[in-house]
């Protein structure tokens, strides 16, 4: 069995598939994921906006 890579989901995204694909990759909830994110980003003063930004950039997009 194939070890699974981190990606952009294609198909369960609000922007840029970030969340969705982190949400795929840890088998859970995207929604449960975006809420967490969001929370994130607000408790360390907006980084996680950068955050989301590289990801972007560093993760490929899914199949």
């Amino acid at each position: 069995m194939a070890p699974k890579k981190l990606t952009r989901s294609r198909t369960d995204r609000k922007l840029a598939g970030v969340c969705g694909g982190l949400a795929a990759y840890l088998n859970l909830d995207p929604t449960v994921v975006r809420v967490a994110y969001a929370l994130l980003t607000l408790f360390t003063a907006f980084s996680g906006i950068i955050i989301y930004l590289i990801l972007m950039l560093l993760m490929p997009e899914g199949d």
